[in-house]
């Protein structure tokens, strides 16, 4: 058994370099919030916004997220380190040195910066905003248990941008829509919280499930993402939307509800799939439906 964990612990650390600072930022779960920077970018023009501002919000997009992705993990190096299920990550493991993940922070901000000064010029001036996001996010479980709406607030930001990148303008439905991905992501960030519940409680951090326990996680997560469909409704009723916008937060209502239903206090088994499966999907899903909707 030893022999087979050290040579996959081996085989992983021999990954070209490329592979492992794709697993540092964990590239697959751009997902969760590049189709939201669309919907933010087509509902604010009500159709297609160009492939120049597409192209660019997705640059903006891969560069922030792998920025914020990679300061988490050098800021919270030394507790992954002390956390068995964190143990593995590439810094603490040594599959990627300090140094290493310090000059990807400052190629990501290069490349984040570079799109940014390609979109409306309001943008250049407003980048600070979600960098200094991604700088405080990782110490706030340090003092407070409301580091999972900050996160959420963070994420949020990412409709909120491509809105005013393409339009150069910050309307309410804009920040109610930031609102929306921000409840949904604080949600099942809550429900994430459950994995490291009894490592956080040695370690001294904050989160809701270590000041509240799992109830309050399930209670939170409930309210917070009944709160994210309440935000989506009233953006659509402040914008010329289409049937399929509609279908579209039905989606998401029917999805979150079959999120919720996958787990339950005292039955965690199947809490991957409804965190990191089922909230894939519905990013992608509403997404496919407002793009449907502003095309049509």
């Amino acid at each position: 058994m030893s022999g087979r964990i050290l040579g996959a612990v081996t085989e992983v650390a021999l990954a070209p370099l490329p592979a492992r600072f794709a697993r540092l930022v964990k590239i697959e779960h751009t997902v969760f919030a590049l189709p939201f920077a669309y919907v933010g970018a087509f509902l604010a023009v009500n159709g297609s916004p160009g492939w120049h501002d597409l192209l660019w919000i997705t640059v903006a997009m891969v560069g922030a997220r792998s920025l914020a992705m990679a300061l988490n993990r050098l800021i919270d190096a030394r507790l992954d380190a002390r956390n068995p299920r964190t143990a593995g990550r590439e810094l603490p493991s040594g599959q990627l040195s300090v140094v290493q993940v310090v000059v990807f922070c400052l190629v990501s901000l290069a490349v984040f910066l570079l799109a940014v000064w390609q979109l409306a010029p309001i943008v250049r001036w407003l980048w600070p905003i979600p960098v200094a996001g991604f700088v405080i996010y990782p110490y706030l479980k340090r003092w407070t248990w409301l580091c999972h709406f900050w996160l959420g607030a963070v994420d949020g930001l990412a409709p909120v941008g491509a809105w005013v990148a393409v339009t150069g303008k910050l309307p309410w439905q804009s920040w109610i829509l930031g609102a929306a991905v921000a409840f949904w992501v604080a949600g099942f960030d809550l429900f994430y919280a459950l994995f490291d519940v009894d490592v956080d409680r040695r370690e001294g951090l904050h989160s809701v499930a270590t000041r509240f326990g799992v109830r309050g996680v399930f209670l939170g997560a409930r309210l917070s993402h009944a709160a994210t469909v309440a935000c989506l409704v009233a953006t659509g009723l402040g914008l010329d939307v289409g049937v399929l916008y509609w279908l579209g937060v039905a989606a998401v209502a029917a999805l979150l509800a079959y999120e919720h239903s996958l787990v339950r206090p005292g039955d965690l088994r199947r809490l991957d799939t409804a965190f990191f499966t089922m909230n894939g999907v519905i990013s992608v899903v509403f997404a496919a439906f407002v793009i449907a909707d502003a095309l049509i």
